[in-house]
């Protein structure tokens, strides 16, 4: 079943030449998109094509270091008491608490990073666990990752951080089973969880207001055109 976006989001970014362009916009943009939309590819595309235009940041948490991970590399490992009182003065952009633990992102990393002049991309992952950045070491690590449910995107667009916001939306929920399927990793049940949960992210990316420019991901350079233009504020054409 083809997806249908609200119209007032399909705006497309025209062509891009990476040897014109260069960041207009400093404010950090927050992709959000489910499980197997294929963000992952697009990030991975924009970070090779633009190395060293972004920044990475740093996670706060109240769990234990795991083996391999290093103190403020992998994560900012403070005790609950510290992370509540980070909460009450409103220090974090986005906070979640998962399996007894606290994660979240601070408004003053974001800040200092955009002042060094470096886009941060927040990647907004609308799911009920949290993935230590360390996995994504190599090919991920240009990017400010930050996994929290679906009031992440809400905490950020109500804090004092001013975020660009787009969606990666699949071209029919067919295609993201087949995509999810594909993957040969996926257990029957995890894949029903991740549609089901992607559904619901579908639906949330409907409201008004939601984000700024929804990316249908049916053709891959396509989308890149379209992500890259929006992260670095080409020209709008109409479709």
């Amino acid at each position: 079943m083809p997806l249908n976006p609200s119209t007032a989001k399909q705006l497309r970014y025209g062509p891009t030449d990476s040897s014109l362009l260069a960041l207009k916009d400093l404010r950090p943009v927050v992709i959000s998109g489910p499980s197997g939309v294929g963000k992952g590819t697009l990030y991975s595309k924009l970070m090779t094509k633009y190395p060293g235009t972004f920044a990475t940041t740093v996670s706060h948490t109240t769990r234990d270091p795991r083996p391999g991970e290093t103190r403020d590399v992998d994560y900012y490992y403070i005790s609950m008491e510290d992370f509540e009182a980070m909460i009450s003065r409103d220090e974090f952009v986005e906070h979640a608490k998962f399996g007894g633990n606290r994660y979240g992102t601070s408004k003053r990393t974001i800040k200092d990073l955009t002042s060094s002049g470096k886009l941060v991309l927040l990647d907004i992952e609308m799911e009920t666990h949290h993935i230590p950045s360390s996995n994504f070491r190599g090919l991920w690590w240009l990017i400010l990752i930050a996994f929290v449910r679906k009031q992440g995107v809400k905490q950020i667009k109500n804090s004092d951080i001013s975020a660009r916001f787009v969606f990666i939306a699949p071209p029919s929920m067919e295609t993201l089973e087949a995509r999810l399927r594909g993957r040969g990793t996926e257990k029957e049940d995890s894949i029903q969880k991740r549609l089901a949960q992607a559904e619901k992210e579908l639906e949330y990316s409907k409201t008004e207001g939601a984000h700024d420019l929804i990316i249908v991901n049916d053709d891959l350079d396509k989308a890149f055109k379209e992500l890259e233009g929006f992260v670095f504020g080409a020209e709008v054409t109409q479709e």
